[in-house]
């Protein structure tokens, strides 16, 4: 795993934090088949730390979150292989969005193809402002499949076709007006940013954060009746927890010093 993906775990003062970096500057940190295959396997194995808090995704370097599927691979991809190969990438990408804590993309340079699909997949978005996105799939003449289903809910689907219609490259400004990241900032600024969100997070309910993360999918997902139901329940299960007393009662004991 680490010949692909370096893992580095921090206890912080409100909990761990695991940063996973797609370890191949020197191919824009491509998606190859292991490289895939080790970040699947990291996050799955993230996945059941109950101690973590939330999870950095980034790219090692400072050109590239990753410019995506290798080329190479999709080329000598064919009609047999084909399935098997995109299948392995919605699994990783799936890891990412089913991980229980908060993940934040750290998107440090290009963002393309499969890589933009893995940051949609994140709860969070912050970027360089050197930072590049697009989907030019369709310009190798394969369609944007898998999770390209999450951009039109990030930004919209008129400015979703038009990133998987032209294959057009975006900056990083754009992405933030179009609702495709929420902050973008200086690449020396960047891990700023990324504490920034982070402090937030930690300064929470752990438990109140990862049943946040369940709601948040289910607000994406289930019908509006649904969505409240399961929140309701969500809202009960959090005074199980003992969470929401401990911390009020400090909140409350704060306010009285």
């Amino acid at each position: 795993m680490g010949q692909w993906i370096k893992t580095a775990v921090e206890d912080r003062a409100g909990g761990r934090v695991a940063t996973l970096a797609i370890d191949n500057p020197r191919q824009l940190n491509a998606l190859t088949a292991p490289a895939i295959l080790a970040l699947t396997q990291a996050l799955r194995a993230l996945a059941g730390d109950e101690s973590l808090r939330a999870v950095v995704l980034t790219g090692t370097g400072a050109k590239a979150f990753s410019g995506g599927v290798n080329v190479n691979d999709l080329g000598s991809t064919n009609e047999k292989t084909a399935r098997e190969g995109i299948t392995r990438l919605h699994e990783c990408i799936a890891a990412a969005r089913e991980c229980p804590v908060p993940v934040i993309a750290r998107i440090n340079g290009y963002c393309i193809g499969g890589a933009l699909e893995l940051v949609a997949a994140c709860d969070l978005r912050i970027a360089a402002d050197h930072a590049r996105f697009g989907m030019p799939e369709v310009r190798l003449g394969i369609p944007s499949v898998i999770e390209a289903a999450l951009l039109p809910r990030l930004m919209g689907a008129g400015r979703a076709r038009w990133l998987l219609l032209t294959g057009e490259l975006i900056d990083a400004a754009e992405a933030l007006r179009w609702g495709l990241v929420e902050r973008i900032a200086p690449l020396a600024g960047l891990d700023t940013e990324v504490d920034r969100a982070l402090e937030g997070i930690l300064a929470s309910g752990p438990e109140a954060i990862r049943a946040q993360k369940r709601l948040n999918r289910a607000y994406e997902e289930l019908p509006f009746a649904e969505a409240v139901a399961l929140s309701i329940d969500e809202f009960e299960r959090a005074y199980a927890t003992g969470e929401p007393q401990r911390l009020m009662r400090d909140y409350l004991e704060r306010r009285r010093k």
